[in-house]
């Protein structure tokens, strides 16, 4: 692998730097305190290629790779989490979802809407009694001539409620058996299909987390996603490259943190000396510097793999499992750093440190992710 950044990773971060600098710094805890999803910022994000990065140019996608789309998120999420976990969101699961597995119509007619941000997605498989039980999910999916019905609720979805388009893990077969789950592609508008509770949270507030009601929504058999049964293999492989953005907003999050700890060290004095000076704060600074490096490491060998078409299973899972571990630790100690002052809203990392969390949750808890990994290692 070369780490070296090349020209057009760096053009397309400082891009990314310069946006978020303009368009989102300002808003960032107006947006946080009432927890507004800022639509218009994705809309311009979507002039600027940021929505659909992935997506190739003849579907009026960017048409850039996982390095390109490491450094969009991380720069984001340097400023703001929820901005970078929207945009992780919308990019690497219903739209990567509709690209790897929708067929030429499906490709067609949505990605361009999707790529643009004239549409927002959401991506549907989580339940209220089923996480990672996703064999178990009560949202049922029944064929009726030309049609499919659907019937159920999804929740902690991302832009549950705002999302133009969506798609849907529903179970077609039997509880707990091989094979038994569909994906489906939802408009919103279509009858029976609504947004429900809009979750109340500690961080990521400005990114929309909400329910998906489906009451007899009935859909034509063309908004079918690849064959009946293999809905759950397919969302395993949107998970795999998913986790690669959660591991860029994780570390993006925590280089935010990490920055403002490291000019507030060297600014704030006490006994006549900055408290970098002090070896409590410089070991702090070390270990939050290592870390994240060590983080970006993981990254940029999944992107590598990603890119070359490589099973990503492991390493997608390693990195997001120590990148978020990682972005919860720094935002912690960069809070310890700032003492006091980093109790407070006047500073960021304060928010930093609450919507670090969710990184060790969202696409799969660190848990399931060493539940991954052991597997892949013993090859099971």
């Amino acid at each position: 692998m070369n780490f070296l950044q090349d020209e057009l990773t760096a053009q397309v971060a400082q891009t990314a730097r310069d946006f978020a600098q303009q368009h989102i710094k300002p808003y960032v805890m107006e947006w946080d305190e009432t927890q507004e999803f800022p639509v218009h910022v994705f809309k311009e994000m979507g002039k600027l290629g940021m929505m659909g990065v992935l997506v190739p140019e003849e579907y009026g996608g960017a048409g850039l790779g996982y390095f390109e789309y490491n450094a969009i998120i991380q720069e984001i999420a340097k400023v703001c989490g929820s901005i970078g976990l929207s945009v992780a969101a919308h990019n690497s699961l219903c739209t990567a979802h509709i690209l790897l597995f929708g067929n030429e119509a499906q490709k067609r007619q949505y990605l361009p809407k999707l790529a643009t941000a004239e549409w927002i997605g959401a991506w549907g498989l989580t339940e209220p009694n089923t996480g990672s039980d996703a064999g178990n999910m009560k949202t049922t999916a029944v064929r009726d001539g030309d049609h499919w019905i659907i019937n159920g609720t999804k929740n902690w979805i991302t832009h549950g409620k705002s999302g133009d388009v969506a798609v849907v893990m529903c179970r077609t077969g039997e509880p707990r058996t091989s094979g038994n789950a569909t994906a489906f592609i939802v408009e919103r508008g279509t009858p029976g299909f609504t947004g429900g509770k809009k979750e109340n949270k500690l961080g990521m507030r400005a990114s929309e987390t909400a329910e998906m009601i489906f009451d007899n929504c009935r859909i034509p058999v063309s908004q079918r996603l690849g064959e009946v049964g293999d809905g759950f293999r397919q969302a395993l492989k949107i998970l795999d490259g998913g986790r690669i953005s959660i591991a860029a907003l994780s570390a993006g999050i925590a280089k935010g943190a990490y920055e403002a700890a490291l000019q507030y060290a060297k600014e704030r004095h006490q006994f006549d000396q900055p408290i970098a000076s002090f070896q409590g704060i410089s070991f702090k600074l070390a270990d939050m510097a290592t870390e994240i490096a060590a983080s970006d490491l993981l990254i940029w060998q999944a992107c590598d793999r990603k890119n070359r078409g490589e099973k990503v299973t492991r390493e997608g899972a390693m990195a997001k499992y120590y990148a978020s571990e990682v972005a919860v630790k720094t935002a912690t100690d960069a809070i310890q750093i700032f003492g006091g002052y980093g109790y407070t809203k006047d500073f960021p990392v304060e928010k930093h440190y609450r919507d670090a969390k969710l990184c060790t949750i969202g696409e799969g808890t660190s848990e399931i992710q060493k539940l991954v990994i052991s597997r892949e290692v013993l090859g099971k």
